[in-house]
């Protein structure tokens, strides 16, 4: 499945990215996406994840909102585990429920897809393949609890914002496959293993530990795809694992 720039879209999914495009890889999703589905993206140009740079940026996300339905979007996702993670599942509730009251159109987070997803799968015990700073691990690891899974184990690489997206695409899938790994080492007992985040194009994983360690595997791009194959706007994809196969 390829998108046509030029077709008429018969849906239009919003994201408000954390980073602008300029400082966002090309994670190539696209081909995952029906012809006549189509996604537009605004950034928060967060400068980094910590707790003040969500904070400083998330005052833009009216105005990111307002952006997307003016061209014509159906749904809003917030795009990333850290800004979820760094404002906490209540408040990431709230602001979901303020944008479906003020526009109208379905509202969605990154961490609230991420759950569903699991649990679609009836996974709520899941290890966590991160590259993140202990901070926002455990900022991820309240949200997904406070969403009703029990998070066994996470990696840590230290990194934010910066070091993730200055990684080239050959580090960013290597160290998909090594802490993905390594948090099924730390435990194997897990019903589910997330490899969060999107910088490091960990897409390509996503098949091949499912098939190491037979358990599902979500990413974030994964997670935000599934929500619209859950909902009927997009049909199953096959070769990239059990949630977007329709499992």
């Amino acid at each position: 499945m390829t998108q046509d720039p030029s077709a008429t879209p018969r849906y239009i999914s919003g994201r408000v990215m954390p980073i602008g495009k300029d400082r966002q890889p090309e994670t190539r999703m696209e081909p995952l996406f029906p012809a006549d589905v189509r996604r537009v993206s605004v950034s928060l140009d967060i400068p980094d994840y910590t707790k003040e740079g969500v904070e400083g940026a998330i005052t833009r996300f009216p105005a990111c909102v307002d952006q997307l339905i003016a061209q014509g979007a159906q749904r809003i996702m917030i795009a990333g585990l850290p800004v979820s993670s760094q404002l906490g599942r209540t408040r990431v509730l709230k602001l979901l429920s303020e944008t479906t009251q003020r526009t109208g159109v379905a509202a969605d987070g990154q961490g609230e897809a991420t759950a569903a997803a699991f649990k679609h799968l009836g996974a709520r015990r899941i290890t966590i393949a991160s590259r993140w700073s202990d901070e926002l691990n455990n900022a991820l690891v309240q949200y997904l609890t406070e969403a009703g899974l029990e998070v066994l184990a996470i990696t840590t690489r230290g990194q934010w914002a910066q070091q993730a997206f200055s990684m080239s695409f050959d580090e960013g899938v290597r160290l998909a496959f090594q802490v993905g790994r390594e948090a099924m080492r730390q435990a194997p007992q897990a019903e589910g293993l997330l490899i969060a985040g999107g910088a490091w194009r960990s897409l390509a994983a996503v098949p091949i530990l499912e098939e190491d360690f037979g358990i599902p595997v979500v990413t974030n791009p994964i997670s935000e795809i599934w929500r619209l194959i859950h909902d009927g706007i997009a049909p199953p994809v096959k070769n990239w694992g059990r949630l977007l196969a329709g499992a």
